[in-house]
C-alpha cells in the first residue's frame, strides 16, 4: 500500500511546529517519504540526494531565516549558475548565455616582507 499524502494545511503545520517541534520534524519526514515513495525509482534517487542537501543546509544555518537564505541561494545557483537551467536552455537552443553582469572589485594586497 502506498503512503498517502495528506492535503497541506499551513496553519496546522505552523501550530505543530510551535507546540511540538519534535512531532513537527517527524511529520515533515513522513510527508517527504510519502512524496518520494510515489515517484519513479530513478527520480526518487535524485530527490533523496536533493533532500539530503537541503537537510545539510538547514543544519548548517543558525536559524530558520538563515536556512531560508541558504536554500534560496542554492535554488538560484541551480537556476542561473554554472551548469544551471538557464545554461542548459541556451545549449538546447544553440545560443550562448548572456555574459555575467557581476563584477568583483579586485583588492591589491601589499606583499609580505
Amino acid at each position: 500500500m502506498e503512503p498517502r499524502l495528506e492535503p497541506f494545511d499551513f496553519d496546522s503545520w505552523s501550530h505543530l511546529a510551535r507546540r511540538d517541534p519534535g512531532a513537527f520534524e517527524s511529520r515533515r519526514q513522513a510527508a517527504i517519504e510519502a512524496f518520494m515513495a510515489r515517484q519513479a525509482p530513478d527520480r526518487r534517487e535524485r530527490l533523496r540526494r536533493l533532500q539530503w542537501r537541503i537537510d545539510r543546509e538547514r543544519e548548517r544555518s543558525g536559524n530558520p531565516l538563515g536556512a531560508c537564505r541558504r536554500l534560496s541561494d542554492l535554488m538560484w545557483r541551480s537556476f542561473a549558475g554554472q551548469g544551471g537551467l538557464v545554461e542548459h536552455l541556451h545549449a538546447l537552443q544553440g545560443t550562448a548565455p548572456p555574459p555575467s553582469r557581476r563584477r568583483a572589485q579586485i583588492l591589491r594586497f601589499r606583499p609580505r616582507r
